[in-house]
């Protein structure tokens, strides 16, 4: 099995009307989920050492992921995202970015990121800046652009990037093409937009293929979309074709809207619920 690095960013994520907090972040719960798929996982980024950090520290242990190049900072405070749910939907009422950039990559995280199949960071993770040292250092580099792309991101990232990945939803079958065909002509191998219930596109050189979303018991869609990716990465790094690659992250999408967080651990929440 394929050896997979998160690089970047981390959240607690606050179900503020449940009075629930789950590890999350991108990067993250790509390390997570793609531990639970078999895959051998890393995580590197940073967290305080406050309850946030406890707890995300507990929940990668837990899950088996190599956490030896985190960066823990004293008297520091964890990102926290703030989740509100009103009749079976979220929205994100606040957060915090806390201490989740304070990378400060040296040569031997460089030489961590060479020792992975594949590395996965977001535009969340505030690392564009630093994106060609990381490339140079990974076998495979992935990128999460969630709906965050504008031309200067595009233009700074792709020619470094080999797979790229865009939540797109609301947009129709011509809107994906023409970004996958951008991504693409912009140096990426493979590029992939996801459109929630109306499923997803992808293209590897010429190739384009449509997948469709797997029926599923939904209880919680947070964390579906990195559940996506970390079943795409796990299948493409094992030399799956598109088509399966993309079955296999719908597959994986629908077990995640399985259960309450991204991948569990949840820990109750006093704060404020407004």
């Amino acid at each position: 099995m394929p050896r997979i690095l998160g690089l970047g960013d981390n959240t607690i994520d606050t179900y503020v009307s449940a009075g629930l907090q789950f590890p999350g972040g991108n990067a993250v719960n790509v390390a997570a989920l793609a531990r639970r798929l078999g895959a051998e996982a890393s995580y590197l980024g940073c967290w305080g050492d406050d309850e946030g950090g406890t707890i995300l520290r507990a929940a990668l242990e837990a899950e088996g992921v190599d956490l030896s190049r985190v960066r823990e900072i004293a008297d520091g405070e964890t990102a926290r995202a703030r989740i509100a749910h009103e009749n079976g939907d979220r929205r994100f009422v606040g957060s915090r970015p806390g201490v989740r950039a304070r990378y400060a990559l040296g040569d031997g995280d460089l030489a961590f990121i060479a020792g992975h199949d594949a590395v996965h960071t977001s535009c969340n993770s505030d690392l564009d800046g630093e994106i060609a040292r990381i490339a140079h250092a990974a076998r495979i580099l992935s990128y999460d652009y969630s709906e965050k792309w504008t031309e200067a991101r595009l233009d700074c990232t792709l020619g470094r990037v080999d797979i790229a990945f865009f939540s797109a939803p609301g947009r129709d079958d011509a809107a994906c093409h023409a970004l996958l065909e951008r991504a693409i002509a912009g140096g990426t191998a493979v590029a992939v937009a996801t459109r929630g219930a109306a499923g997803a596109i992808g293209r590897a050189g010429a190739e384009t293929r449509a997948q469709a979303v797997k029926p599923t018991r939904v209880v919680d869609t947070l964390g579906a979309g990195d559940g996506f990716i970390a079943g795409f990465l796990v299948a493409h790094l094992g030399c799956a074709p598109l088509a399966d690659a993309l079955d296999a992250g719908a597959a994986f999408a629908a077990a995640v809207c399985g259960w309450q967080g991204a991948f569990g651990h949840a820990r109750p929440w006093s704060g404020p619920r407004d």
